[in-house]
């Protein structure tokens, strides 16, 4: 009989006690019980699933024969005499859910390097493996019924006899699997696992890709985008491309359209073509005129703040007071205050006492909701998965939050835990979304600056209202995103883009991680306060964010091009930008480029639905009689943001009380705060 050779490797899992149930005893009612070991090793970039048994001397006629032997195809057959002892009853009994088939056939791909399998040994005769690319499901026990089994199916519709789990039960090595596979729920049975589904939630792991195998790379971007871009997406495509090249020389020459296209497929939902989606607009090249120069201001200090406050505690000039945000942030003195407004949890024509009474209301409402996952036992949570999973997924992320600032230094530090038991809360607060991957990278920054667990729980869940899209599992708002950002970037530079589609980036994938969690890993703890604050006042239009991102590009267009950067170039260069950039120059260009847009007057429509401007009829002269005339096919774009209406540190770093004019340049200067 054609057996499984003994695989080495790195052993990921391994379980003693697991035993396949042959039901060919003397009796009809006797079992006749094989105990292996079950392995999950990594071996030459693959993962192998590998059992054997632990018995020497078993009977293979009691049990099993093989019907056909070779190299690559083992069928395993019901020994004859078993056979008359089965009758329909068996059918309708508790065997018939473990023991799946009458006939089992599996194949196992040919050994190489030299690991001739050998029939000669009896131990391992029974044995079987077979890689992970080959597993198509696993049908699971019905729960209560005796102990825990799988049984594995694999791609050709080949199933593999039970394994049965005497100690313990197989929940670890699903989860081992699930390092290197999408396992979901099949729709039509809720015990069958489904290998690699395509909508599986949006989560998972921050793990370094670089310490992983290239097989494990590979079925970490199928899996899920997020681990992908967070943690060096640009820094694996050479270990992908070596892994679809294998051993084949021909296949050195892969275009990286090939490349492409697999990360297209790699995140589901994301292929993006603009000419089917509602509302695309074919954007020809448009002069915009010439770009302001923008200055940054100081930051709001509190002398400001305060004398924008009335007797009742109620701001005066809420216009004002975003304005100043935005050109300036805020002194961080102020933050824990501002926050609060800025975030929508507190209402900006709030009085004191109004907000002393919200925050007694929001605190009874936040311990309710703790109490309600807090006292939920480790039997009822057993049998909870979806609170289960929020759990592990939480405490994961928890235990990788960035220990730079030291808020959150050390492992048992009270920030920490703080920053766990919000998270668990807000899956009481909004249980249909849970907790995704990247939702504690928005939580730190605000944890850290409300120094407060219930403020800090209703900030982010505000920020959460506006960030939701970004985590609901079709990932729609992210595909919008990114056509929006490809819909700007062409507009401001269409030689860019088409250098950018001519390597096969023209869909912007490297600004995944940016969108996602909002600039959170580019730049340092406190730049991302002062980001954020600018970005919350939701001036100068509608999505600032992803003017910043072409202001991010623009400043780097020059040495992509020059330099003739492909595929895997572009991704690796965007994703060592991390911590390099300067948030003030970033401000100040994308500042520029929203006024050069607002005074452009043919912005497209699509371009002015991006960024929220209203269209009116604007009137220009005409070249002949000098006559104006309206022209119904022209956009004028308008904009509540009135960017010379505040003082601007001046270069000399003099305040200057009297409204800045502000003068006309392809470039932008900055000035950094004081």
């Amino acid at each position: 009989m054609a057996a499984a050779v003994v695989v080495s490797g790195k052993i990921i899992y391994e379980q003693e006690g697991v035993y396949i149930h042959s039901s060919f005893g003397k009796t009809s009612d006797q079992d006749s019980l094989i105990s292996g070991i079950l392995r999950v090793l990594e071996k030459d970039a693959e993962v192998i699933v590998d059992w054997r048994p632990l018995d020497d001397a078993l009977d293979s006629s009691s049990i099993l024969y093989a019907g056909k032997d070779s190299s690559s195809v083992v069928e395993w057959t019901q020994a004859p005499k078993e056979r008359a002892h089965r009758g329909l009853e068996h059918l309708n009994s508790y065997e018939a859910e473990w023991d799946m088939v009458n006939t089992i056939s599996f194949k196992k791909k040919p050994h190489t390097n030299g690991d001739a399998p050998s029939h000669r040994n009896g131990k391992s005769k029974w044995s079987f493996l077979f890689s992970l690319t080959d597993l198509k499901s696993i049908k699971q026990n019905k729960e209560g019924m005796g102990w825990s089994y799988l049984v594995f199916c694999l791609k050709d519709d080949v199933v593999l006899p039970a394994l049965h789990f005497h100690q313990g039960d197989s929940k670890l090595l699903i989860d081992s699997l699930e390092k290197y596979v999408v396992l979901c729920e099949s729709p039509q049975d809720k015990r069958t696992l489904l290998v690699n589904c395509q909508n599986k939630s949006l989560s998972q792991s921050f793990e370094n890709l670089l310490d992983e195998p290239a097989y494990g790379i590979i079925q970490k971007i199928k899996k899920d985008p997020y681990t992908a871009t967070m943690v060096g997406f640009s820094k694996v495509t050479n270990y992908i491309f070596d892994s679809l090249r294998g051993s084949d020389p021909s296949a050195h020459q892969r275009p990286p359209s090939e490349m492409a296209d697999f990360l297209s497929d790699a995140i589901p939902g994301l292929k993006i073509n603009q000419q089917e989606e509602p509302g695309f607009e074919v954007i020809t090249r448009i002069d915009l005129g010439e770009r302001p120069v923008v200055q940054r201001r100081e930051p709001v200090s509190l002398e400001e703040w305060t004398k924008n406050i009335d007797s009742e505690g109620r701001i005066l000039n809420v216009d004002n007071m975003k304005q100043m945000i935005f050109r300036g942030g805020l002194s961080h003195v102020l933050r824990k205050q501002a926050w609060k407004f800025l975030l929508g949890y507190f209402p900006w024509d709030s009085s004191k006492e109004e907000r002393t009474q919200l925050q007694k209301q929001k605190t009874d409402e936040y311990f309710r909701m703790k109490l309600q996952w807090k006292s939920v036992s480790e039997e009822q949570e057993k049998r909870n998965s979806r609170l289960r999973d929020y759990r592990s997924l939480i405490e994961k992320d928890v235990n990788r939050t960035d220990r730079t600032n030291k808020f959150y230094e050390g492992q048992d530090n009270p920030g920490l835990i703080l920053l766990h038991d919000i998270l668990m809360t807000y899956c009481m607060y909004d249980f249909d979304l849970g907790y995704v991957q990247g939702m504690s990278d928005l939580l730190s920054p605000l944890l850290y600056v409300m120094e407060n667990e219930v403020d800090a729980f209703w900030c982010f869940a505000s920020y959460m209202d506006q960030m939701h899209q970004n985590f609901e599992e079709q990932m729609q708002g992210m595909k919008t995103q990114l056509i929006q950002l490809s819909t700007l970037l062409r507009l401001l530079d269409s030689g860019f883009c088409s250098y950018l589609e001519s390597q096969d980036s023209g869909y912007l994938y490297f600004c995944f991680r940016w969108l996602l969690i909002r600039f959170k890993r580019e730049f340092s703890f406190l730049d991302i306060l002062r980001l954020w604050e600018v970005m919350w006042t939701e001036l100068p239009c509608k999505n600032f964010h992803l003017l910043l991102c072409c202001a991010i590009l623009e400043s780097e267009k020059q040495q992509i091009m020059e330099k003739h950067y492909g595929f895997n170039e572009i991704l690796k260069h965007i994703n060592e930008l991390s911590m390099k950039i300067d948030v003030e120059d970033v401000l100040c260009k994308a500042e520029a480029i929203s006024l050069q847009m607002v005074k452009c007057k043919e912005l497209p429509q699509a371009v002015c639905e991006i960024l929220g401007l209203q269209d009116s009829e604007v009137t220009t002269p005409d070249s002949d009689n000098g006559e104006d005339e309206n022209v119904g096919m022209t956009s004028c774009p308008t904009s509540a943001f009135q960017s010379n209406s505040l003082p601007v540190l001046a270069a000399s770093g003099a305040r200057d009380d009297n409204p800045a004019e502000i003068s006309m340049s392809p470039n932008v200067s900055r000035v950094t705060p004081a």
